[in-house]
């Protein structure tokens, strides 16, 4: 089942609503559910791209369970059942179907204000900040990369976590002035853990993980991961048979609605234009694909 852009009749308090999740307060707890909508050049799209929210949330709740050992969450339960939710929610709450399989309880967090970027090849606005001053997020890099190139080590490029607009980069300083000094390295020494286990699972399935981001946040003092983790929302996934250094690569994301967009002379500014069928159908297609390859199981659409 497909979810459209905005669902009216989940009677519960409104959390917050980003461009692709909704989440709701359930006291000291939170249910975040995945939608179907895609944003690109930070402007959230007229059409939904169906499954996506499924793919979101079940490819999260894996890498948690995967995860967790190297770095605690706040993961209570997936749901995929409406008995399971209903234990978590006050009595005669209405429960639509879309729920399943696109949402999960979560603990409630402080949220850390840091975007947690870890990158393990040079490409996107790394490439381009490279080809102008030879540096990565203001750091020097090595002379000689191509574009693409896996670096010598997977490299810790925090950026702000802006409410609006597009994140700006944030140095070793700035980062500690941000969140404290131990907590600036703890971001940076758990974020490359999570990354380097993902990245070591994932070239096992064909996949490479060239870069991704995490979020962090703090419950009883301690520092876990929050919201979504290795998506093809906050990853760069590229095929290892399709990987060649000196060019970009294909990915299993929304490239396709990209592509697209750069074609049609949309200004980037909103409101966006709408998708063409083919477009949307693309997209599904790689959302799910990388769902498939990386956990070795089917998309579970369990409302249907």
């Amino acid at each position: 089942m497909s979810m459209t852009l905005f669902e009216a009749d989940l009677t519960l308090p409104l959390f917050g609503r980003g461009k692709v999740r909704d989440t709701y307060d359930l006291g000291d707890k939170l249910l975040i559910v995945s939608t179907d909508r895609l944003s690109a050049f930070d402007v959230v799209l007229p059409d939904p791209i169906p499954d996506k929210g499924l793919v979101l949330n079940q490819i999260s709740c894996f890498w948690f369970e995967k995860t967790s050992q190297v770095m605690p969450n706040h993961l209570i339960t997936p749901i995929d059942t409406l008995d399971s939710l209903k234990q978590h929610l006050p009595p005669n709450t209405n429960l639509p179907d879309y729920l399943l399989g696109r949402s999960m309880i979560t603990l409630k967090a402080e949220r850390v204000s840091v975007e947690c970027v870890v990158r393990g090849y040079i490409s996107g606005s790394a490439w381009a900040e490279y080809k102008q001053a030879g540096t990565i997020s203001g750091t020097p890099a090595p002379k000689g990369l191509q574009e693409s190139q896996e670096l010598p080590e997977p490299i810790f490029t925090p950026t702000t976590k802006a409410e609006a607009g597009h994140d700006e980069p944030l140095s070793e300083k700035e980062t500690e002035n941000l969140v404290g000094k131990s907590t600036a390295r703890e971001l940076e020494e758990k974020s490359l853990a999570v990354y380097q286990h993902a990245r070591d699972y994932a070239q096992g399935r064909g996949i490479i993980i060239a870069d991704t981001k995490f979020e962090f946040g703090f419950v009883d003092g301690k520092l876990i991961l929050i919201d979504e983790i290795l998506t093809p929302d906050s990853s760069r996934f590229w095929n290892s048979d399709q990987y060649t250094i000196g060019r970009s690569q294909p990915s299993l994301d929304k490239q396709p609605v990209r592509d697209w967009l750069a074609d049609s002379g949309w200004n980037k500014e909103p409101p966006a234009p709408k998708l063409p069928p083919e477009v949307i159908k693309a997209t599904t297609l790689r959302y799910v694909e990388a769902y498939q390859r990386l956990t070795g199981r089917k998309l579970q659409n369990v409302s249907s």
